[in-house]
């Protein structure tokens, strides 16, 4: 079964077990959605859930009593079943289906392959070429198709020279 990561553990919060979590889904009520969490590979099924004003998810998990227990996932990424995923609105996409798209402009030419994405305001992109590194911002005008089907991220090669960062 098929994983996505949907965030990460902070820190404790509290003496009763409970984690602040950095979620990576649009909305941090999309976590309560899954029911069932994996750290490390172990499912532990969510007994709490809210969102503070902060904006991060605070995850009450069963097999987590107390402060001492929780302070062991500090750091530790958080993932969820794809299929108790929510679904996605036309254009939307899962970072793990972004990450190894072969990177290329309209015309064909490759300009490298998606390695990462860091959520900013507006996504981030990291693409590597010939062990370089370039990143530029997922936006309007920059991405013009994503083709998961086919593995393509395609970019306008003239908004990309603008506003890529080498």
């Amino acid at each position: 079964m098929e994983r996505l990561v949907i965030g990460e553990v902070l820190k404790p919060q509290g003496i009763r077990g409970e984690l602040k979590i950095k979620t990576f889904t649009d909305f941090p009520e999309d976590v309560k959605a899954f029911g069932t969490v994996y750290i490390d590979d172990i499912a532990y099924k969510i007994l709490s859930f809210r969102v503070g004003n902060d904006g991060a998810a605070y995850l009450g998990l069963r097999g987590i009593p107390d402060r001492n227990a929780a302070e062991l996932f500090r750091g530790k990424k958080v993932e969820g079943n794809r299929e108790d995923a929510p679904a996605l609105e036309e254009g939307q996409y899962y970072i793990v289906d972004i990450i190894g798209l072969s990177c290329e402009t309209e015309e064909g030419e490759v300009l490298g392959t998606v390695k990462d994405i860091t959520n900013l305001a507006s996504d981030v992109y990291t693409i590597e070429k010939a062990g370089k590194n370039i990143l530029f911002p997922a936006v309007k005008g920059v991405v013009v198709k994503v083709d998961v089907a086919n593995g393509k991220l395609i970019v306008n090669k003239t908004r990309f020279d603008e506003v890529a960062v080498i």
